[in-house]
């Protein structure tokens, strides 16, 4: 299970690069647009705030993703983690079994 930081970072990158596909090469610039606080915006870009529902929901509409679609990878992510995790782990569990 990844750490609420992790998680923030991952939130902040997946943002930064929906901004960058808009168009916008300044987080200024797309804050100011927006109406959301640049240092605020600048913080959830670098997971360094936690994002509440409200101002993500701000910001995936400006981008016109539902909150659905936005963690749709992510849910898809940590399945395929887990399962590599699984699979470590029974190859531990086998590796102990030879010995």
């Amino acid at each position: 299970m990844k750490s609420e930081t992790e998680v923030l970072v991952q939130i902040g990158e997946k943002l930064k690069q929906l901004r960058i596909k808009a168009g916008y090469t300044s987080y200024e610039s797309f804050a100011i647009e927006y109406d959301i606080s640049r240092m605020m915006y600048w913080k959830i870009e670098k997971g360094k705030t936690n994002i509440t529902i409200k101002t993500l929901m701000k910001i995936l509409n400006v981008h016109s993703i539902s909150i659905e679609e936005f963690f749709k990878n992510e849910a898809h992510t940590g399945k395929t983690l887990k399962k590599r995790e699984h699979g470590k782990e029974s190859s531990r569990h086998l590796d102990k079994g030879k010995h």
